[in-house]
């Protein structure tokens, strides 16, 4: 765990145009920010809330990409003012807090932004939340996404996008559960207000919880601030 709150590790989770993640990398890792995990993704939102969001056609990639929290506020505050709107990467980016990150990875990151910083490309800037926002990711059986999307909607939830995934080492979970786990899973991820939030969370749970056919695991976690890119 990370002391002062300038060398905290934060996640930037931005969901972009199909094949625009190459080109936004190459936006982030101009501003330092180095460490990145790519995903590919469909989008589940109505028509009506892509235009509103601008989002375009369905088809996503989906980046995480991590860095201390003076970085990310820096380019936060950049891309939310001056570069967001002009990019074209048809699609938007949340910074989210994380509770641990590995030591290495804390070390690789921390290393990078203070040789950039004895370069003169450091700089600091104060972070507002500006919107009350969770990040809830639901996984389940592969087929399921359709109705739990359906139940969230009901719960307030305006639209999410899907990510291909496998359970990794799922012996622990499984032992717990006293059930066998399908390893071929998707993971729904749904921007939503906390006014929301937890409605969502009880109604997927409730229908598509551990212990039904569909084999889901509801969580969210905080989203600091949300902006179109």
């Amino acid at each position: 765990m990370l002391n002062k709150k300038a060398d905290k590790i934060v996640a930037l989770f931005s969901i972009i145009q199909r094949g625009k993640g190459a080109q936004f990398i190459k936006t982030l890792e101009a501003r330092n920010v180095i460490m990145h995990f790519q995903f590919i993704g469909a989008g589940t939102a109505s028509s009506e809330m892509m235009d509103i969001l601008g989002l375009g056609n369905n088809d996503k990639d989906i980046l995480i990409s991590l860095a201390d929290y003076k970085t990310i506020t820096s380019l936060s505050n950049e891309l939310g003012k001056n570069v967001g709107a002009g990019m074209g990467m048809g699609g938007l980016s949340m910074v989210i807090s994380l509770n641990a990150v590995s030591r290495i990875s804390e070390q690789i990151i921390r290393r990078n932004r203070d040789e950039n910083e004895d370069k003169g490309n450091g700089g600091s800037s104060s972070m507002h939340s500006e919107y009350k926002y969770s990040l809830i990711l639901i996984s389940v059986n592969r087929g399921f996404t359709d109705s739990v999307m359906q139940t969230a909607k009901k719960a307030g939830a305006t639209g999410g996008t899907v990510i291909k995934a496998r359970l990794a080492e799922g012996q622990i979970i499984e032992a717990y559960a006293n059930t066998k786990l399908n390893e071929e899973k998707e993971i729904v991820t749904i921007l939503a207000p906390d006014s929301v939030r937890n409605q969502i969370l009880e109604d997927v749970n409730r229908e598509f919880g551990l212990k039904s056919e569909a084999q889901g695991v509801v969580l969210s976690v905080p989203v600091d601030k949300v902006f179109k890119i």
